[in-house]
């Protein structure tokens, strides 16, 4: 049996405020404390736990998520919302667009601790 992630950990200045902004887009209940953390519930069990970190830079990290039509659609209408800069690619080459890589969409937000969140509706894994 292939192993199936359970939780991982996001370091963050403020970890509600950093949960908070994530289930704001995707439209998730608030975040639980648990512990140390503020717990994301994600689907499939998987939760995100954001931890304070008061270490003098935090190291980012790209957490890509995929979502339905439908939840893109939301998705980035709550970004253009909240006029949040987003790009098309991971680089921030193209900033206020989205891309249309193997046949589906997707765009990049960063998060207020300048994680790179990604959002897709067709994934990248091919085979």
């Amino acid at each position: 049996m292939p192993a199936r992630l359970d939780h991982t950990i996001v370091r963050s200045r403020d970890r509600f405020a950093g949960a908070r902004f994530l289930a704001e887009l995707i439209g998730a209940p608030e975040p639980t404390p648990f512990g140390p953390f503020a717990s994301l519930p994600l689907d499939g069990g998987v939760t995100l736990d954001y931890l304070d970190d008061d270490a003098p830079r935090i190291t980012s990290q790209h957490l890509a998520f995929l979502v339905s039509e439908e939840e893109f659609d939301a998705i980035l209408g709550r970004v253009q919302e909240r006029e949040l800069p987003y790009w098309a690619d991971p680089y921030h080459r193209e900033p206020q667009r989205i891309n249309h890589r193997y046949g589906g969409r997707g765009v990049y937000v960063d998060d207020p601790d300048g994680h790179s969140i990604e959002f897709i509706t067709h994934t990248y894994v091919t085979g």
